[in-house]
């Protein structure tokens, strides 16, 4: 059945990399945020850290709760072949696109700039592993390409900046325990 462990196997990072959607959940306060997450935005960096790039959209509750020193789960699970769920648990650190390893993270994701609200990097502490029997099987059909293309719209009218700022969830010190 389940197993716990400090970081990342090898198995762990190619099964990462094979998944085509994970959850990234969230807490600084009483809320638990769960939030699913696609695209090509995840790295596993070592076997104890992952960067995720998060792009415009709704909220950025993962900000808030990364700024907050909230705690993160992602879970990631296997809708083909062989069952797994595989949940990785860490903190988070913002990386803000004034910063120099903001650059650097675009380019490990062949990403343009203006495109990325910004990156976080997960320091794991725990990996638990699971068996996964229950989880259906799924076909991945492909991507949803309407939040990719409204992003190049909005970038190209130069209104993409104007709409991030404005989504901008600041933290809210008030919330932490």
């Amino acid at each position: 059945m389940g197993k716990q462990y400090k970081e990342l196997k090898e198995k762990d990072i190619e099964f990462i990399k094979e998944q085509k959607l994970f959850y990234l959940a969230s807490s600084s306060g009483d809320e638990v945020n769960l939030s699913p997450k696609g695209y090509d935005s995840i790295r596993v960096l070592d076997s104890a850290t992952i960067i995720f790039m998060s792009y415009a959209g709704s909220g950025n509750r993962t900000y808030t709760d990364a700024v907050n020193g909230g705690e993160f789960t992602l879970l990631f699970n296997a809708f083909e072949g062989k069952p797994k769920i595989l949940r990785i648990f860490a903190y988070a650190e913002a990386i803000e696109p004034d910063e120099e390893l903001f650059e650097e993270y675009c380019e490990l994701f062949g990403e343009k700039a203006s495109l990325v609200r910004n990156f976080f990097t997960f320091s794991i502490y725990a990996v638990e592993s699971s068996c996964g029997e229950s989880i259906p099987y799924m076909e991945y059909k492909g991507e949803r390409s309407s939040l990719k293309e409204w992003m190049v719209k909005m970038d190209d009218t130069e209104k993409l900046e104007a709409y991030k700022e404005k989504h901008f969830t600041p933290p809210d010190l008030s919330r932490v325990k």
